[in-house]
């Protein structure tokens, strides 16, 4: 499976962002007035591949699962969403704000012995398990050897 890890720009500025803000002393020297940090991320994946399935587990600690979207389209499972930021709190309140808010993006190339009408999601408190399930004819099987 190959993965997709999308906007290297975004993560190159947010490293040089934080080493400035270090410098500094300062962890809003570059948020304007009134906005809290909002870009794109991605979310760490494991992909597990058993005898009968392959199996992609997403961290998404803060994500509502009706802000998940997942599509396979041309033997391509992607994986959208978006981590909104709790409006309830004022800025004014936050000492350091390290967690990442706003919308991903996840793209994997399906290998041909999977079956993708049968792929499953499950959401439950944070982590994502899509389950890929293997055609029949990709699953090893033992063929028994007979004594002539």
């Amino acid at each position: 499976m190959t993965l997709a890890k999308l906007n290297p720009v975004f993560t190159e500025f947010n490293l040089t962002k934080d080493r400035l803000n270090r410098l500094f002393g300062r962890d809003d020297l570059w948020e304007a007035e009134g906005t809290l940090a909002a870009t794109d991320w991605t979310p760490a994946v494991d992909v597990l591949e058993g005898e009968n399935e392959i199996v992609i587990k997403a961290e998404l600690p803060g994500v509502e699962p009706k802000d998940i979207a997942v599509n396979v389209d041309n033997n391509v499972l992607t994986l959208k969403g978006e981590r909104r930021f709790e409006k309830e709190v004022n800025k004014e309140n936050y000492y350091r704000m390290e967690r990442t808010y706003g919308t991903f993006s996840r793209s994997f190339s399906l290998p041909a012995f999977v079956d993708p009408a049968t792929v499953r999601a499950e959401y439950k408190d944070g982590p994502l398990r899509l389950v890929l399930p293997k055609k029949e004819a990709a699953k090893t099987r033992r063929i028994e050897v007979k004594a002539a």
